[in-house]
């Protein structure tokens, strides 16, 4: 089989098939789901600061090494800054959008907390996409150093994707997306991994010298959806019960990532 083949067939299965995973919710009655997505937020939180700390920004700073470190930190600023921008234009859309005439107090701050579930989940598709992406390029790079090194790369995404997507379903639904669109919404995200894969292919020097400060940026979105925008709305129960099992998903959440990374580099 082609070289090309085997990176499309590869990037699709650790972008998109990792995607489809998530429809198992589509069978999961709405009680039910109410009970258990809100322990996959927990668990997205944790997948999200693994994946921006131990695997994302760890490999930036491999590729730009001292040298580059400075431009690294210019780009996790840019990131954290486009994010909020990104962030602020969602809610001002979702506030204009939703406007009632003279709105009560109650109501207002209502709105604004939905809003900044619904600004969560754009926040996760644009994180995604360029998560994905990157996935392809590291995948499509693998595959040119040595075949073995690309599955055994390709395994790798798929293990951490999983559960990120998983988690990634119920941030979309709690941001007020049916279970039916935030499933294709998930499955397009991944499309970008192909696209990553591609491009890597037939112009691969340059997108690995950019690739460490794409890397940063990427990071940098994962933080602030997860800092900004995840554990806030975490905070709303405070029973220790809830409490330590938050800890407990978060923490589980991270060492998925920590395991699928270590699987990268054995």
């Amino acid at each position: 089989m082609p070289l090309l083949l085997w990176i499309i067939l590869c990037s699709a299965l650790g972008g998109i098939a990792s995607a489809a995973f998530a429809v198992v919710f589509l069978w999961v009655s709405e009680e039910r789901s109410a009970r258990i997505l809100p322990h996959f937020l927990s668990f997205a939180t944790g997948a999200l600061l693994g994946a921006a700390l131990l695997a994302l920004l760890p490999e930036a700073i491999e590729g730009a090494g001292v040298a580059g470190a400075h431009a690294l930190g210019w780009s996790l600023v840019l990131g954290l800054g486009v994010f909020f921008v990104i962030e602020k234009l969602v809610l001002w859309w979702h506030t204009h959008a939703h406007a009632e005439e003279g709105p009560a107090h109650a109501g207002h701050e209502h709105g604004h907390a939905h809003g900044r579930d619904h600004a969560s989940g754009v926040l996760v598709l644009v994180g995604d996409s360029l998560h994905n992406t990157l996935d392809g390029v590291l995948i499509a790079a693998a595959f040119l150093t040595d075949v073995s090194l690309g599955f055994v790369t390709t395994f790798a995404v798929a293990a951490h994707e999983i559960p990120h997507r998983v988690g990634d379903f119920a941030i979309l639904v709690q941001a007020g997306w049916t279970r039916q669109r935030a499933l294709v919404l998930n499955l397009a995200t991944g499309l970008a991994s192909v696209v990553g894969a591609v491009v890597a292919y037939f112009a691969l020097q340059r997108a690995l010298g950019f690739l460490p400060l794409a890397l940063a940026f990427a990071a940098s979105g994962f933080l602030y959806i997860a800092v900004a925008g995840l554990i806030p709305g975490l905070h709303r129960r405070s029973d220790p019960r809830t409490s330590l099992t938050q800890v407990g998903l978060i923490t589980a959440g991270i060492l998925v990532i920590a395991v699928a990374e270590r699987l990268t580099h054995s």
